[in-house]
């Protein structure tokens, strides 16, 4: 089974810029997106529905903002929109799916924005996003992914030194993630891959992503418990559409 979780960065722009060919191309047997930006209704998805894929939606209050959805070959026992707090559910950051061997969360966490100016809101985001999928991990192994908005360490950005104290980098949020670590979940593309030069995200000046100059921000974390069912996971930088790439995880069949 191969997931795939990817921030669009819009997908009615992202449908322009190869989104379209890369699903019909690749066919992942669930499709997690980010910063969807748009509501079901403003796209024409006839060819996602002659792909089989059952999607769900969880849509930002503010119009053209945030937003996340899941797209599954197998429709999930059960989906459930955000976290069930209503400070954080406005936005349209979480769905969680329930399958047969696990439960699916995908996530667009905050961004601390310029000048850390959400930086106290994103740390208790945190705190209560890990309490959430800490206590679906005790009823059935949790895989989370998506945007983290966080390089986990040095290795994760190209500069590290310059973006020390910016949005994404800093000592808080870093915490944070160690905090997830420490909380029975895992890094699975860091289980596969231990060195630099490996991001998820480049900015689109300066031509930062034909040099390579980018930031790890997305990631498959496991439970613990479900070590033994990951096979691989993946970055494709490859495929274009976004300021992001997609990331992949591939589980073993039992």
């Amino acid at each position: 089974m191969r997931l795939v979780s990817w921030n669009v960065n819009g997908i009615r722009a992202a449908m322009d810029k190869g989104f379209r060919e890369y699903v019909q191309q690749d066919q992942p047997d669930i499709l997690c997106l980010q910063e969807t930006k748009a509501t079901p209704e403003q796209l024409d998805l006839a060819w996602a529905d002659e792909l089989g894929y059952h999607r769900s939606w969880n849509c930002a209050e503010k119009k053209g903002y945030s937003g996340t959805s899941i797209w599954s070959k197998a429709e999930p026992k059960r989906v459930q929109l955000g976290i069930g707090q209503a400070e954080h559910d406005r936005e349209g950051r979480v769905i969680t799916a329930t399958y047969e061997r696990f439960q699916l969360v995908t996530v667009y966490t905050p961004n601390s924005q310029r000048e850390l100016a959400r930086l106290e809101y994103r740390q208790q985001w945190d705190v209560d996003f890990l309490a959430y999928v800490k206590r679906l991990n005790r009823r059935k192994p949790v895989i989370f992914c998506g945007d983290l908005n966080c390089a986990h360490r040095e290795i994760d950005l190209a500069n590290p030194k310059s973006n020390r104290k910016n949005a994404g980098f800093t000592d808080e949020e870093r915490s944070g993630f160690d905090q997830i670590l420490a909380g029975g979940f895992f890094d699975s593309f860091r289980a596969f891959e231990e060195g630099p030069g490996h991001y998820s995200w480049w900015t689109y000046r300066s031509n930062a992503r034909e040099r390579n100059i980018g930031w790890r921000l997305d990631y498959f974390c496991v439970a613990n418990k479900f070590r033994e069912a990951v096979q691989s996971a993946r970055i494709l930088s490859d495929v274009f559409g976004s300021d992001h790439c997609p990331v992949e995880l591939t589980l073993n069949e039992v």
